[in-house]
């Protein structure tokens, strides 16, 4: 009797419950946190909803509705060109489709997140969990587990911000370098607004996940949910960005395959 393939084994597994779906998406609404830069900058979109029909004289046997969305706006994925630094790299559209699927590692800082909201990763941490662990994986994702996803139901709590800016953790200027030149990940996927710390505005360069990541022809994760369901490693994630021709990113549907014993 022929042995099955890799593919019919990964469905039985999904209906057998040996590997299970982990959603990482936040829903999206237009009570979905956005971020807010300076007001001498553009500004993106709150998600809005615009009905067309619902089973009505506009359309009878049909519901359905326009929306209306910034690319960076909830869960949501930055294309290379997202940045100046990525400014002649693959828009959104042209990322390849081999790249949205990849294996992870989780590193946790939920316990310094609570203690201190600007609290940021150094290169020291990352090769801390290495030591434990193993090396980041090839090709896979880094994801930044912070326990911020609690606060998504607010923006003021979520965008943590005074008169002197927002304050969520992420990596250091240093870190952010490492992970983009010299790390073999992919991207860098967090659960705060965006993939820089709050304080990113103010290092040198400022936003450095951004500057980093996209230059180095990487990607990023924001707002993610649910990470704190994925063993640190072993899972593999699935990024669905919509293929908006041109487009700097978009909002995605993130999901995780996780091995259960």
């Amino acid at each position: 009797m022929s042995q099955p393939s890799v593919l019919a084994a990964l469905v039985s597994a999904l209906r057998g419950g040996s590997i299970e779906v982990v959603d990482l998406t936040s829903p999206l609404s237009s009570s979905t946190p956005v971020i807010q830069l300076p007001p001498e900058f553009g500004q993106t979109a709150v998600f809005e909803l615009a009905e067309i029909s619902r089973y009505d004289d506009r359309g009878p046997a049909w519901y359905w509705n326009n929306f209306r969305s910034g690319e960076h706006t909830g869960t949501h994925f930055d294309a290379p060109n997202h940045w100046v630094t990525g400014k002649d790299l693959d828009d959104v559209a042209s990322v390849p489709a081999g790249r949205l699927i990849a294996p992870a590692a989780v590193l946790d800082f939920t316990a310094e997140a609570a203690e201190n909201p600007d609290f940021l990763v150094e290169v020291e941490h990352v090769q801390r969990w290495e030591a434990e662990h193993g090396p980041l994986p090839e090709g896979g994702w880094l994801l930044l587990r912070t326990g911020w996803d609690a606060r998504g139901h607010s923006q003021e709590a979520f965008l943590n911000a005074d008169e002197t800016g927002p304050h969520t953790p992420g990596l250091s200027p240093e870190c952010a370098r490492w992970v983009a030149q010299e790390s073999p990940v992919i991207g860098l996927g967090v659960e705060t607004v965006g993939t820089d710390a709050g304080r990113g505005h103010s290092f040198d360069p400022a936003f450095p996940c951004h500057s980093y990541l996209m230059g180095s022809d990487k990607y990023g994760l924001t707002q993610l949910q649910n990470l704190a369901a994925l063993p640190a490693t072993g899972s593999v994630v699935i990024a669905g960005p919509l293929p908006i021709v041109t487009g700097s990113g978009a909002p995605a549907r993130v999901l995780a395959l996780v091995e259960r014993s």
